[in-house]
């Protein structure tokens, strides 16, 4: 080894063991000290929340849509009970002599009371007082298209004149609806919160270059290269977010176990089909260590931009 080559080696080790001293100085702050892990545990708390959110409407939407596949509803309209009943029987044995009905029962008048009592009272549970009409869940096999209600309510006509036919999915349209739009908010939450952080972690990053730009002069000089500092900023950025986002984690997963119990308590079946899975949960594990990496890159490509500008 030729003597410049020799003295060029010990250069870049001098240069490599003065970063590792100045690191401290270019990043004073100790771990928690600085703003920085509790804004990145404030976004992902957050972003545990909003992703937990998303994840159990779109199980609470698959679930119900799978649970009302083929479901149709026959209501027999009519006021005079006698009638009622006698066209109610006679529906319910039209349907189930069909072969495209894959099920079907007649719902109880104690049943229909219970779903009337919370919006009439006592006076549900009084038949005479206030009429209703009869009603009749089948599930049909295969697909419930426009031209099989039709055909079917043609049918029921013959038999009931009072009977009106209804897919149940018709009826909760507007809540999917509304469920897809409340999915769509809760995935650009997560996007903002995402963007969000990256900011915090470009501020971070430019303020720290800033107040250590004569340090980062006199690493330069001794042969440290862009790369090398960087890598300083990139690693205290990456044990901040974790810091951070574990911390955000385990706030996030508090809450999201509050709320599951609050609608728990509900006692909804429609509510009850928005739990979370295994891969669920996983992914929601992931998000600091998601975080970690959007701070790395962020850091690394800030800083680079940056030094490349100042230097």
């Amino acid at each position: 080894m030729t003597p410049l080559a020799r003295a060029r080696r010990h250069s870049r080790r001098f240069a490599s063991n003065t970063l590792g001293a100045a690191a401290s100085r270019l990043l004073p702050q100790t771990r928690l000290s600085g703003p920085m892990p509790w804004v990145i545990a404030i976004m992902s708390a957050l972003t545990v929340i909003a992703m937990g959110a998303g994840l159990a409407l779109a199980n609470l939407a698959a679930n119900a849509r799978a649970e009302i596949a083929g479901g149709v509803t026959v209501q027999v309209v009519e006021a005079d009970p006698a009638t009622r009943d006698r066209q109610a029987e006679r529906a319910l044995a039209l349907l189930g002599s069909r072969d495209d009905v894959a099920e079907v029962r007649r719902v109880s008048e104690a049943e229909l009371a219970a779903l009337l009592e919370p919006w009439l009272g006592a006076a549900a549970q009084a038949q005479d007082a206030i009429p209703t009409p009869a009603l009749i869940d089948l599930r049909l096999r295969g697909a419930v298209t426009q031209s099989r209600l039709d055909e079917l309510s043609a049918a029921l006509a013959v038999v009931a004149p009072a009977a009106r036919v209804d897919a149940q999915a018709g009826w909760l349209a507007p809540v999917f609806a509304a469920i897809a739009s409340l999915r769509w908010l809760a995935l650009a939450l997560v996007v903002l919160l995402a963007g969000t952080s990256a900011a915090a972690v470009w501020l971070a990053a430019r303020s720290a270059l800033g107040n250590n730009r004569d340090t980062i002069e006199v690493i330069h000089h001794l042969g440290g290269t862009d790369g090398q500092i960087a890598t300083i900023f990139q690693r205290a950025m990456a044990l901040d977010a974790l810091s951070g986002g574990v911390a955000g984690l385990l706030a996030g997963l508090a809450a999201i176990m509050l709320l599951g119990r609050q609608f728990a308590a509900l006692g909804s079946g429609l509510v009850a089909g928005g739990g979370l899975g295994v891969l669920d949960w996983i992914a929601i594990a992931l998000v600091p260590l998601a975080g970690v990496v959007l701070a790395m890159v962020t850091a690394r490509l800030t800083v680079m931009a940056a030094l490349r500008r100042m230097l």
